[in-house]
């Protein structure tokens, strides 16, 4: 007696509703045996053409995305994979450099339904959500087709399932604790797993690190022979200077130097990321020559990163941005007062409940000048009422407001913001931070641009 066929579903809803029924994201069981199932099942399409893959702790979304533009200016067709998402699933998997619209997503979701369940019988484990995803994505790349695939971890990178590649470059964003439960407490445990995306040939491009984190990537690049580019060696940041709408940057890459780009993003951690994807690019590409200075300018004028020191409002300014741990908040910190005069700002915050909220938090203090406590409506959101608990802790009695909805609390924020917004030269602004899915639903509330 043969399986019946589940039915091809018909709508987005339907396909996530699919999706999400499967382990999540969270839950993880350290293995490449599943997805290496899958994508054989479905052809290796992960083979069909070169790639790109990136790790680190922060910054890698944004690097993406950066790269991706570089290599569309080059005139290749790219395949871009990132997550977690802002606002919707779809954004995850993105052709050209575009999310798949919503028929294009189904489409991609039914052509690898049906191997799914093949998968869930032969294996101890069903597939997650997230193996079937980077599935979804690697099969949509090969029937585009891509020329290029950029790829961003999910988590770590030697088990994580994106790791079925074996891409020409590996970059290497800063990395610090995050994901301890799974990845290790300490940089060094966690560079460890995220080394596993260098493989034998690759050119792995390093951003600047702690020294020992530095030693586990360097040990990992000669064990598998790998070429290795630095950032304050062989290529980085020369000269950055805010602008409006962002900053101006002089970029020394692998192959050249670029002169007075203007990158419409803040802070220097952007400034940073921007000189690891060029250099990824150029790695990519091969040769001597230096990418042309009208690429380069045409592409990194063009950027976007949704939900990264996004300004999404004005009258009172709020902004938006997806720090959800202490090296993440630092960096936002440092970006807000080099790149703006806010006075006061009022942060709005909601957290994870496995996230380090305490360390987020005394890293945004100084910045802050009272803070809004609320939480997303995912269950894995940290109640207000415990957040706030830690937020008093580290603000005092006085600077914490707890609002457990987050429409209420972009509101209270904003009259708190605009109350104390005295001064002619400075005026109060919003920032909501904490969470990926925080900024999310703040910028579908808030009407965010794509």
């Amino acid at each position: 007696m043969t399986e019946p066929v589940a039915r091809p579903a018909q709508t987005v809803a339907e396909a996530e509703d699919a999706l999400l029924s499967r382990w999540p994201e969270t839950r993880l069981e350290p293995s490449l045996d599943r997805i290496r199932a899958f994508t054989e099942l479905l052809g290796d399409p992960q083979r069909a053409y070169r790639s790109i893959h990136l790790t680190g702790t922060n910054g890698k979304t944004s690097t993406s995305r950066m790269v991706d533009a570089l290599l569309r200016a080059l005139d290749l067709r790219t395949g871009r994979f990132t997550s977690p998402h802002v606002e919707r699933m779809a954004e995850r998997i993105s052709i050209d450099g575009e999310p798949l619209d919503d028929d294009a997503f189904v489409r991609a979701f039914n052509d690898v339904a049906p191997y799914t369940h093949l998968v869930d019988q032969a294996e101890a484990h069903p597939l997650s959500f997230f193996e079937t995803v980077v599935g979804m994505a690697y099969a949509a790349f090969a029937d585009a087709p891509v020329d290029v695939a950029v790829v961003e971890v999910g988590m770590g990178g030697s088990w994580d399932a994106t790791n079925v590649i074996d891409a020409d470059v590996a970059v290497v964003t800063p990395i610090a604790v995050d994901h301890a439960h799974y990845l290790g407490g300490t940089a060094v445990e966690i560079a460890r797993e995220k080394a596993g995306i260098i493989k034998p040939g690759a050119v792995a491009v390093l951003a600047q690190q702690s020294a020992d984190v530095a030693v586990v990537l360097l040990e990992r690049a000669a064990e598998v022979g790998a070429t290795v580019a630095r950032e304050g060696l062989e290529f980085g940041v020369v000269a950055r200077a805010a602008a409006v709408g962002g900053q101006v940057v002089t970029l020394q890459g692998l192959r050249g130097r670029y002169d007075d780009v203007f990158l419409p993003l803040y802070g220097a951690h952007q400034a940073q990321n921007a000189a690891a994807a060029l250099a990824a690019v150029e790695a990519f590409v091969g040769g001597e020559e230096p990418l042309g200075d009208d690429v380069v300018r045409g592409a990194f004028a063009e950027i976007t990163s949704p939900g990264r020191l996004e300004v999404v409002r004005r009258s009172p300014t709020i902004v938006l941005d997806a720090a959800h741990n202490p090296h993440g908040a630092e960096a936002t910190a440092a970006a807000l007062e080099d790149s703006f005069q806010f006075d006061p700002l009022v942060g709005v915050i909601g957290v994870m409940g496995d996230k380090d909220a305490e360390g987020l938090l005394a890293a945004f203090e100084p910045s802050l000048a009272h803070v809004v406590v609320t939480q997303n409506s995912t269950d894995r959101a940290l109640p207000a009422d415990r957040l706030a608990e830690v937020a008093r802790e580290v603000f005092g009695e006085d600077r914490v407001t707890v609002v457990p909805l987050l429409a209420d609390a972009i509101d209270a924020a904003a009259a708190l913001a605009e109350a104390e917004g005295s001064d002619a030269l400075s005026s109060g602004a919003v920032l909501v931070t904490g969470s990926v899915v925080t900024v999310g639903e703040a910028r579908v509330l808030l009407g965010g641009r794509k």
